[in-house]
């Protein structure tokens, strides 16, 4: 059986925007998984005469090597030499490999490959009146000197790399002239979540607060975000990708609160529950990652993988509404489940939404948590 592939694209007069959800076929070899997923990928771009603008990874540890290689033997003039996120995960019911997901672009131009001390970090895409920054796997590794029989994670090396990778980012943004005000949307990828995540959210609070993002009152200009339990593959603490809109600029609109859910930097998370900014193809809606939490920024369904499953869909559907998205409009879409066991509950209700999903095993940002959604969503023009 091939490679599942999930794809949606929207047209405007100035480019088409293809997003490629890809999940491995079942009773395959793994090197053979890897190479019919992103045949797949490849023969839809250039089907359509697109650009990669940006890719993530996701597997378990053993299958990145493999995935990486056949990417590579794959992809040809496809592969531009910036290299996807690869993020690690724990095996999921269909093996060693989640999926892989593919933002890419057919316009007028090619996105031009962006580096930060020469090495591929991201790409620039231009289009009439118009300009993204798309970065990937921004991470710094080794930031303090070795201890010699110190924990598996030192929360203190972790902060350190997480304030080196945002400074890092903010460098390429303002190498273009821009700053964390054109970011709507951010992906925090951080591995052993549940040991530093209260010291994460220390080290982004105050850069957020450094550089304007956190307003007084009701001012704020958090990106969307995801903050998930998954390390990057190179075996830093922390990654990066973001997506900046260079220009126009100012036309970022941001949520805060929406349904049952209040605002996350009262609780202590500095992003928004969702923004709208303008992509090449049209109005695009990034919903954050979204979870089984109330009002009051409590858990609910404690121990109920079902509940928290249908509170947490609940909720990223009423963030949807808000934003005048429905559920034909979701282009890219992942499901983070704690455990198998997790997925399984969640194989029986997913089918509910014809969502393009990607499954992920892996922590979310608290223990009692055992579901969370992150989605994309471009509202089509209706009459």
């Amino acid at each position: 059986m091939t490679a599942k592939l999930q794809t949606r694209s929207v047209k405007s007069a100035l480019s088409t925007e293809i997003y490629i959800s890809a999940t491995p076929g079942e009773e395959m070899p793994l090197q053979d998984q890897a190479r019919e997923i992103f045949s797949g990928i490849h023969d839809v771009l250039r089907s359509n005469k697109a650009r990669i603008l940006q890719e993530r990874v996701f597997s378990a540890r053993p299958a990145v090597e493999t995935l990486r290689t056949a990417r590579s033997g794959v992809y040809g003039d496809f592969d531009d030499g910036v290299a996807p996120s690869f993020l690690v995960a724990s095996e999921g019911l269909a093996g060693p490999i989640a999926g892989v997901q593919v933002h890419a672009v057919s316009s007028g131009g090619r996105p031009q490959v962006v580096d930060l001390d020469g090495v591929p970090c991201g790409r620039i895409l231009r289009v009439p009146g118009r300009a993204y920054l798309a970065l990937s796997g921004v991470s710094v590794a080794g930031i303090l000197p070795a201890i010699r029989g110190r924990d598996a994670l030192d929360t203190n090396e972790a902060a350190a790399q997480a304030k080196a990778m945002m400074q890092k980012a903010e460098a390429a943004l303002r190498k273009l002239g821009a700053d964390f005000l054109s970011v709507p949307r951010t992906w925090m990828w951080l591995k052993d979540i549940l040991s530093w995540y209260d010291d994460f959210n220390q080290v982004r609070t105050g850069f957020f607060k450094e550089w304007g993002l956190i307003g007084e009152g009701s001012r704020q200009s958090m990106p969307a975000s995801t903050g998930i339990g998954l390390g990057p593959a190179n075996g830093a603490h922390c990654a990066m990708d973001l997506m900046a809109v260079l220009e126009p600029t100012e036309c970022t609109q941001y949520l805060q609160t929406t349904g049952k859910q209040h605002c996350a930097f009262k609780y202590g998370s500095a992003f928004s529950r969702a923004a709208r900014s303008i992509m090449p193809a049209g109005e695009t809606v990034f919903v954050s990652g979204t979870a089984s939490i109330d009002a009051a920024g409590t858990t609910t369904h404690v121990g109920d993988a079902a509940g928290q499953i249908n509170a947490t869909i609940e909720n990223v559907r009423a963030v949807l509404s808000e934003m005048q998205c429905s559920d034909n409009d979701v282009v890219q879409v992942i499901a983070y489940c704690k455990t198998t066991a997790v997925e399984k509950v969640f194989n029986s209700i997913k089918d509910k939404l014809a969502w393009p999903w990607i499954t992920v095993i892996c922590d979310i940002c608290r223990p009692d948590l055992l579901f969370e959604i992150e989605a994309t969503a471009m509202p089509r023009q209706r009459a």
